[in-house]
């Protein structure tokens, strides 16, 4: 049976925004991750088959392609082509899926995968807005199949967090609670060094500016939530983020040939979705799907990362699947690192890949909830 190997996985720090990165072209910062995998990882550029990104809302600098831009900008081979997908949150995820797809595939030998973002330079949903130009409020009003099927009611992802949280009865205090845990757990792990081999630095800036080593309950339990009888406030949301990353995905053939040493096997890859309008909940439903296609067990998992677009996300995912909370995003999350949503999806692959070579865990599970109501599932299986 063909097999995919994950060769390596890196990643800019986290820009919060307005912050180190904000000012970066998207394409220079793609440039900068796609550099950085291949020069460690040692292969000839000239043999990469192809380059797929994730980005989300491709305006302006995100526009064109972004994968191309970014991989002409990095100074590599004409002849090597790209693509840009969007499947929101996960854009980047999918990007590995696709990549790792082709390799199993035995249609490509070597493709490069990751994502880009610049939330910065154009805001979160600036696409959806774009659309009001040309008469369009939002995506999904001026359909009359969408209408009839799901109504006119609001399609957002701070309503969704907030319809999870009351469903789970999920309070405000333990959002708040989840919430500290991320930013204390990703300030340790960047004092510890522990972001070291998955982060390549862009000049002299080398550590993840969003965790608040200052925050505490006492002040989130000041912050306004989003209306009066919401439990949503900014402090358990995913922050708002620039950043790049970028994986190297190669067949059995590619690895055996060039001798190389690979960090990982791709052991699964599938995606499944939910209701669009509670959208957030995907991963649950992925999750269970995932399990059940390899054989595997949530205890057999030994290591998970869970985007934490919102505290409520994670904790229905925990309540939900019954994983071990001391095995779930261990060095922190979104909330505390930050969401540079297109390029988060690489993002979190890498920081599962290092974190399980240093513990020497067998498998690790990535999941991710995107707009939609779709929802990644990742499984590698550690070979360092």
């Amino acid at each position: 049976m063909a097999e995919a190997y994950v060769l390596d996985a890196v990643r800019t720090p986290v820009g919060k925004r307005g912050g180190a990165l904000s000012t970066v072209h998207p394409a220079d910062l793609g440039a900068h991750v796609i550099r950085a995998v291949v020069e460690r990882t040692g292969v000839d550029p000239e043999l990469v088959e192809d380059v797929i990104f994730g980005c989300v809302d491709t305006l302006g600098p995100q526009a064109g392609n972004v994968a191309r831009t970014s991989w002409l900008a990095a100074g590599y081979p004409q002849h090597v082509p790209g693509v840009t997908v969007d499947r929101q949150c996960g854009s980047s995820q999918q990007a590995v899926h696709f990549a790792a797809q082709a390799v199993l595939s035995g249609t490509a030998d070597l493709v490069l995968a990751g994502g880009v973002q610049n939330m910065s330079a154009v805001p979160i949903g600036a696409a959806m807005l774009a659309g009001r130009e040309y008469g369009f409020e939002d995506p999904f009003s001026g359909s009359k199949g969408w209408q009839e099927r799901f109504g006119a009611s609001e399609v957002s992802q701070f309503r969704s967090a907030d319809m999870i949280a009351g469903h789970w009865d999920i309070s405000r205090v333990a959002m708040e609670e989840f919430a500290l845990r991320s930013h204390q757990l990703a300030a340790a792990a960047s004092d510890g060094g522990l972001f070291d081999d998955e982060i390549a630095p862009y000049g002299e800036f080398g550590k993840d500016e969003g965790p608040r080593r200052d925050t505490s309950l006492e002040r989130m339990a000041g912050l306004k939530p989003l209306s009066p009888e919401s439990r949503i406030t900014a402090a358990v949301a995913s922050q708002i983020s620039d950043g790049a990353s970028a994986t190297l995905i190669a067949s059995e053939s590619f690895v055996r040939e060039h001798g190389l040493t690979p960090m990982a096997r791709i052991h699964h890859l599938s995606v499944r979705a939910a209701d669009p309008v509670w959208m957030l909940t995907g991963p649950i439903p992925a999750t269970a799907h995932a399990l059940r296609r390899t054989g595997l067990t949530i205890g057999d998992i030994d290591l998970f990362e869970v985007n934490e677009a919102f505290a409520s996300v994670v904790l229905a995912w925990l309540d939900e699947t019954g994983a071990d909370p001391s095995r779930v995003n261990v060095n922190g999350g979104a909330i505390a690192l930050g969401h540079p949503i297109g390029a988060s999806g690489t993002k979190l692959f890498a920081t599962l890949l290092h974190e399980l070579k240093r513990r020497g865990g067998r498998y690790g599970l990535q999941t991710m909830c995107e707009g939609g109501g779709t929802a990644n599932v990742t499984i590698v299986e550690n070979l360092t």
